[in-house]
């Protein structure tokens, strides 16, 4: 890559007038963002970002992010990303970890933690020469989900990043001629791919400040979005929407579901409703992406095929050994999008297996390359010594009209080692003993529900992921029995 034409170095290969960022009612040129970002790494060079330091990114979903992670770039520092919706002690913790040398952002807890340049302050533009990074160099750090514990730093290099992009590009089959929206936020490796993959592709992006379905759905109605970008809690939001059929979604080639496998009630429901399909995709931070349907003939059933440049594979939980064809077991992955490691540094021998990463997830490969998670390994719930993947009853609980989100988590049992809960978001009238009768006329009676819990709202990470152990900090009390 060329410094005008690298990704990972921010640089546009023409800096004209096309607009390539749009944010509420502001546009940006690609020319207006290169001298933004050469402004700011100015500004940043003089505060003595140097090559190969750590600078600590806290942004609210702005502009200026995508600034700052291109200005940071071209000094050839990484960057530390880190959630706004943060409190001090996870703050704290991601510091404690990365060590960065420098902070910057709009966020008071990171101001209070240590020197930060805000960006609320004004950037000049400016015109600066800077080299190529090396693809060996460390580009980004980003955290882990966390939904069994402390998130850990993953390590991207900018040569696993620039696979990723390239993947991330191929696998949607992104040209300069599509439109998409951003409405998950970029500190989230998915975001930020969808960002960083749009720009180096020339696509038009709209970054929005914050999740809000309608404000969604009126711009793809208004600026004739192409690719609309989502995950469980948007599909959703969707589904349940009472008007959704007023909104002019035509534009649309598709709709990317990833982060979680598809509900494909959910999924089906939304397409019946607009004529729009589906396109399941799978990642994971440490491999931003795995696997992707076509864009013709896909199935809600998998997460597809693994992309070109990929290999995936299942091995036995016990053996490590690879399976085969559709028996279950863990799925591993290699592939130069791979992440360089975690930061604690422990934390990565346990993750990498000769080359593969264990991803965690438990699955299924056919003979013809298709992909299926049933479950994540941590999660799956034993009773009896039975292996209960949750993803297969929330699948039930989905399937009733008045259940509009689920979870479902095991807390411990003196009798049966674990005993099944649900937590429930319900937009009816349905009774916990109604649920239970229809998962055990559904499914195994070792797979019954004990309990069900009617709740708010699931507590999920952005990315959608359920936040299972939240679950069961609030409701997991030994099963009395």
């Amino acid at each position: 890559m060329s410094e005008r034409s690298s990704t990972i170095a921010g640089r546009a290969t023409d800096a004209d007038a096309t607009i390539a960022l749009v944010f509420e009612e502001r546009e940006y040129s690609r020319g207006q963002l290169d001298a933004l970002t050469d402004g700011l790494a100015a500004i940043l060079a003089e505060r003595g970002v140097a090559a190969g330091q750590r600078v600590a990114l806290m942004l609210s979903n702005r502009p200026e992010f995508v600034i700052a992670v291109q200005a940071i770039w071209r000094l050839g520092a990484a960057v530390v990303l880190i959630s706004p919706a943060w409190k001090r002690d996870e703050v704290t913790h991601a510091l404690s970890i990365t060590e960065p040398a420098h902070a910057i952002g709009d966020q008071s807890v990171l101001a209070d933690l240590m020197p930060m340049h805000s960006l609320d302050d004004p950037i000049q533009t400016a015109l600066g020469t800077y080299p190529a990074p090396s693809p060996d160099a460390e580009a980004l750090l980003v955290f882990s989900s966390g939904t069994t514990g402390l998130p850990k730093a993953v390590r991207h290099t900018h040569g696993s990043l620039a696979a990723a992009v390239a993947h991330w590009r191929a696998a949607l089959q992104l040209t300069a001629a599509d439109r998409i929206q951003v409405v998950t936020p970029p500190s989230h490796i998915l975001g930020l791919l969808n960002v960083v993959t749009a720009l180096d592709t020339g696509a038009w992006v709209r970054l929005h400040r914050k999740f809000d379905l309608d404000a969604m759905l009126r711009h793809i109605q208004a600026d004739r979005i192409t690719v609309e970008l989502a995950v469980a809690p948007i599909a959703l939001a969707m589904a349940a929407h009472a008007d959704l059929e007023a909104y002019d979604l035509s534009s649309l080639r598709y709709i990317m579901w990833g982060a979680t496998p598809v509900t494909p009630h959910v999924a089906e429901l939304v397409t019946g409703r607009t004529g729009i399909g589906w396109v399941p995709a799978y990642g994971a931070t440490e491999v931003p992406v795995i696997a992707c349907n076509p864009l013709d003939g896909g199935r809600l059933d998998s997460v597809g095929r693994a992309v070109p440049g990929v290999d995936v594979r299942v091995v036995s939980l016990e053996s490590g050994e690879p399976v085969t064809p559709g028996q279950p077991g863990e799925i591993e992955v290699r592939s130069p999008s791979r992440m360089a490691g975690y930061l604690p540094s422990e934390s990565t021998a346990a993750a990498l297996h000769d080359g593969w990463y264990r991803t965690g997830d438990i699955g299924t490969l056919d003979s013809a390359g298709w992909l299926r998670i049933t479950d994540r390994s941590k999660e799956m719930i034993k009773v009896r010594g039975f292996q209960i993947a949750p993803a297969e009853i929330e699948a039930v609980l989905h399937g009733h009209a008045d259940v509009r989100d689920c979870a479902v988590f095991g807390i411990p049992d003196p009798a049966n080692g674990e005993a099944v809960l649900a937590a429930v978001v319900t937009t009816g009238s349905v009774t916990g003993t109604e649920l239970i009768a229809l998962v055990a006329d559904r499914l195994a009676a070792y797979k019954r529900v004990h309990r069900v819990e009617f709740v708010a709202e699931i507590p999920r990470l952005p990315s959608g992921k359920v936040l299972r152990r939240v679950l069961k900090e609030r409701y997991g009390r030994t099963s009395d029995k």
